[in-house]
């Protein structure tokens, strides 16, 4: 995470409220053959209480499958959000500064487990829920549509698991450290940049930190 002060100031809410909004990110551990790493959707299963706890599921022939089916293991699940390119020239403040990176990203440590096979079926339930609920204009998908066979068939593939949160750091790199009508020069020309992801919702948050100042 940046360790300048400037981006590390976002509440525990506003780390929360963008975890949910995602809902996907990179679990990691350390196993027997190094560091390794899944791509998983995020159901936020005790996410409001005193111990987070966030549910996934995995592919039992993956790595990390493998490693935390022997047992519970330290993990660090990363959560990315829209980046994008900064031009220095976007500032509008004159020579003498450089290039950078806009970005937002949660770093969630704990400790990840496997969880009984019976755990599957209901969490795969409540994820499609939790995703499909946000889908205007349609009724929501539900795992009871799934002929039981090919259910059953599918889930023995996969391995669900929990990750009992322990800290969750948060960093919201949005040229804080700028004066604000150079922060607003940037985002306006940010939003139209085609180097990075998702640069209208970087500029967006861009701007969202000259209103909360």
């Amino acid at each position: 995470m940046h360790p300048n002060p400037a981006f590390r100031n976002a509440t525990e809410r506003q780390n929360v409220d963008f975890l949910r909004e995602r809902g996907f990110g990179v679990l990691s551990a350390v196993a027997g053959e190094g560091i390794v790493a899944s791509h998983v959707p995020l159901e936020m299963h005790a996410l409001d209480g005193p111990t987070p706890v966030l549910r996934a599921h995995l592919l039992r022939s993956t790595p990390l499958a493998r490693a935390v089916h022997k047992g519970d293991l330290p993990a660090l699940l990363v959560v990315s959000g829209p980046d994008g390119y900064v031009s220095p020239d976007w500032y509008g403040l004159g020579p003498g500064l450089v290039p950078t990176w806009n970005y937002v990203a949660l770093h969630l440590r704990g400790r990840l487990r496997a969880l009984p096979p019976e755990a599957l079926r209901p969490h795969l339930a409540a994820l499609s829920e939790q995703f499909e609920t946000r889908i205007e204009g349609k009724a929501p998908w539900r795992i009871e549509k799934t002929p039981q066979d090919a259910l059953e068939k599918m889930m023995r593939q996969l391995l669900p698991v929990e990750l009992v949160v322990e800290t969750i750091e948060g960093t919201w790199k949005l040229n804080q450290n700028r004066p604000e009508d150079a922060r607003l020069r940037a985002a306006d020309a940010m939003a139209g940049s085609p180097i990075g992801q998702e640069n209208a919702a970087l500029a967006a948050l861009m701007r969202a930190v000259s209103e909360s100042d």
